[in-house]
């Protein structure tokens, strides 16, 4: 499922819950609800993966299913790929979506992206960006002339 646009900044509370966009989540529970997927009955969730450039990425289970399914391709025999493998999954959590829209990140992750109190949710299609606000501040600036020759590259 795509179509994940748009930022918005939610504070995260003591117990690191994270609220997901209410339209976020609308895009997202109706994979949920769908009859052929099987999910009935139980919490959604996503996945949290953590990026080497210090955001968190979350993905809902369909998109992930399509990743993991490219990692079970990778040889258990093969070094270079086993350690991807163990890199990806040492990056990993799964977290539910509560009734309330929120999902609880644990402080490793929190840590990993240097979140206390506030983040953004970037809407990247087919996942969600989570930055802490002032380095995404950051990033965008320090790079802010780099995008009419990265887009021109790449669109």
């Amino acid at each position: 499922m795509a179509g994940f646009i748009g930022k918005e900044q939610h504070t995260v509370d003591d117990k690191g819950r994270l609220l997901i966009p209410a339209r976020f989540r609308r895009k997202f529970l109706q994979q949920h609800e769908d009859p052929g997927v099987g999910l009935q009955g139980r919490l959604p969730v996503l996945y949290v993966l953590k990026s080497d450039d210090g955001s968190l990425e979350l993905y809902e289970p369909s998109v992930w299913n399509e990743k993991e399914r490219q990692l079970l391709k990778l040889s258990d025999f093969n070094p270079d790929e086993r350690l991807l493998t163990t890199m990806i999954y040492a990056r990993l959590e799964q977290a539910d979506l509560d009734r309330s829209g929120r999902i609880a990140l644990s402080r490793d992750m929190l840590s990993h992206a240097g979140i206390e109190k506030d983040a953004v949710i970037i809407g990247a299609n087919v996942k969600m960006i989570v930055w802490e606000p002032l380095r995404l501040q950051r990033l965008l600036e320090e790079n802010a002339g780099r995008f009419s020759r990265l887009a021109s590259r790449y669109v």
